[in-house]
């Protein structure tokens, strides 16, 4: 849309495109005027629109020897528009709790927590080097974790329920790296964590760090009651029997 300059103003021409463009109910009076520079406008008018509270219906305009033309017309949120919360991809949103039984969740085919056994060592000392000869005679594993995984898996115990942060290590006296109940683990990550073995301990079963801690340790002894105070005399007896007296 282009018109000449001295008919009418940017504002003008920018609300006749709206009116062409979308129903007239659905954009309120103009907000404000935007210079982009190099002759480009934005005219900027309220959104009516239901559901839209905060958004503005922004009007491109271009200023060129004597002419308006309309670019485009778009609608922008402001500050006090409700947005949808930022995409995130569905690997990202899975949470543990949503697979169900008999539900299967592939890892990616390009996903950094694996390696194949041959290119990272079996992990149970047996020597085992090519990928084929792991799986067809089984003696070790086709994929294995990568350094990137084991470091991954650390960092979300640690920082979780079962780390040193956790409101049971913080008030606990005696951490579980030396705990009877630790049951050690095998390779890279046992220098920083184990698995609770107590079956009284909210941890049972569970990988737990070393620092992390709980009241059911091993090591905790029951307190000593003190010993019985001696009772003063009561000021009035209600203890006694009392002694009956014949006339």
């Amino acid at each position: 849309m282009s018109e000449n300059q001295d008919m009418f103003t940017s504002v003008q021409i920018a609300q006749a495109a709206l009116v062409e463009t979308i129903d007239a109910a659905e954009f309120g009076k103009h907000s404000t005027s935007i210079d982009e520079g190099n002759g480009l406008l934005s005219e900027v008018f309220e959104c009516t629109l239901a559901g839209y509270r905060g958004w503005s219906w922004s009007v491109s305009v271009s200023s060129f020897e004597g002419t308006f033309t309309v670019n485009d017309i778009v609608l922008l949120p402001g500050e006090e528009a409700v947005l949808a919360p930022a995409w995130t991809p569905y690997r990202e949103r899975v949470r543990p709790e949503d697979l169900g039984p008999g539900d299967v969740l592939p890892p990616d085919a390009d996903d950094i927590r694996l390696v194949p056994a041959w290119s990272a060592g079996d992990g149970d000392g047996t020597g085992v080097v090519d990928r084929h000869f792991a799986r067809d005679i089984g003696l070790g594993r086709e994929w294995v974790l990568s350094f990137e995984g084991r470091e991954d898996a650390a960092d979300r115990w640690y920082d979780g329920a079962h780390g040193p942060e956790s409101p049971f290590a913080k008030q606990a006296n005696q951490k579980c790296g030396g705990c009877g109940f630790l049951v050690s683990l095998a390779g890279d990550l046992s220098d920083r964590f184990g698995v609770c073995a107590n079956r009284t301990a909210p941890a049972d079963g569970m990988v737990v760090s070393l620092n992390h801690g709980c009241g059911a340790h091993s090591g905790t002894r029951p307190k000593r009651t003190e010993s019985a105070k001696i009772v003063p005399e009561a000021v009035f007896d209600t203890i006694s029997v009392d002694e009956l007296f014949q006339a």
